[in-house]
């Protein structure tokens, strides 16, 4: 396996972008509550098709543009809650800077993920070669980060790498196998298929989030979530559908070579 190190060099962009986004939401946090965050972060499924479009050029139809769009209404419909006993006076109610710093967020997730699409498909080296230069960069990113808030401190816990694992237990070990594979999976979608795959993949995956918490804590499933649900369900189809299947075309005949009967031109040769 050869490395192309001209490629190598530009891996730590992703790293520092997400690092970025990370800080952009926490910020963003500050200004909005849970609710108008959830739905504002909605925003990056639209900004992953318009990045997807400019960088990496990939034209989409007008069908598959609608179905982007569908697919962020459904995937808000979902998250909205009813008003009931709570009040809806706070939703959609703060300061600019929160939507703001909530459409910096989604436009630094599309970027991320576009970017790295762009990178893991650069070149033919090993899918778990690249993952291991895109997660070097950012541990490195990460210690360097722990090393400046210990020396703000004063090294008063000591030094970050003693307390590393403090507090770990076996459930927190099996989230870190499990982000671990997912993080494995989005690489593997980002090789080999591309964003708005990982787009839908994701916000599908309520569906299934629903149906287990329905059994494992009791959870009564709201009206705005089916209709979210259905919604995306949609939009999966209007994305990956067929044309033709869509708006009721024919379906195109081919011709038998065998069948076709040549006919000349008897006046020309006439002449």
């Amino acid at each position: 396996m050869t490395t192309d190190w001209k490629t190598v060099r530009l891996f730590p962009i992703p790293s520092v972008i997400y690092l970025i986004h990370n800080n952009v939401q926490f910020a963003t946090l500050m200004y909005l509550d849970t609710s108008t965050y959830q739905i504002m972060g909605n925003l990056k499924i639209v900004t992953t098709g318009i990045l997807f479009r400019l960088f990496l050029k990939k034209k989409l139809s007008n069908l598959q543009w609608m179905a982007i769009i569908l697919l962020a209404v459904g995937t808000t419909m979902s998250q909205v809650q009813g008003c009931g006993e709570a009040s809806c006076d706070s939703l959609f109610s703060a300061p600019i800077q929160g939507y703001m710093l909530g459409v910096l967020s989604a436009c630094l997730s599309a970027l991320a993920g576009v970017y790295t699409e762009f990178l893991m498909k650069q070149n033919n080296d090993s899918l778990y070669w690249q993952n291991v230069q895109l997660y070097t960069f950012g541990a490195i990113l990460n210690m360097a980060r722990l090393v400046v808030d210990d020396f703000r401190a004063g090294y008063e816990k000591g030094p970050w790498w003693q307390r590393l694992f403090n507090g770990y237990s076996v459930t927190t070990w099996m989230v870190v196998l499990n982000l671990g594979s997912t993080g494995l999976l989005v690489s593997w979608l980002m090789k080999y298929a591309d964003n708005i795959v990982k787009v839908y993949s994701t916000s599908m995956a309520m569906l299934l989030t629903m149906v287990l918490s329905v059994f494992l804590f009791s959870f009564k499933p709201t009206l705005q979530l089916f209709l979210g649900i259905i919604i995306c369900m949609m939009s999966l189809h209007m994305y990956f559908a067929p044309p033709s299947m869509l708006v009721g075309l024919p379906p195109t005949v081919r011709s038998d070579p065998d069948s076709l009967v040549i006919v000349s031109d008897d006046h020309k040769a006439e002449s």
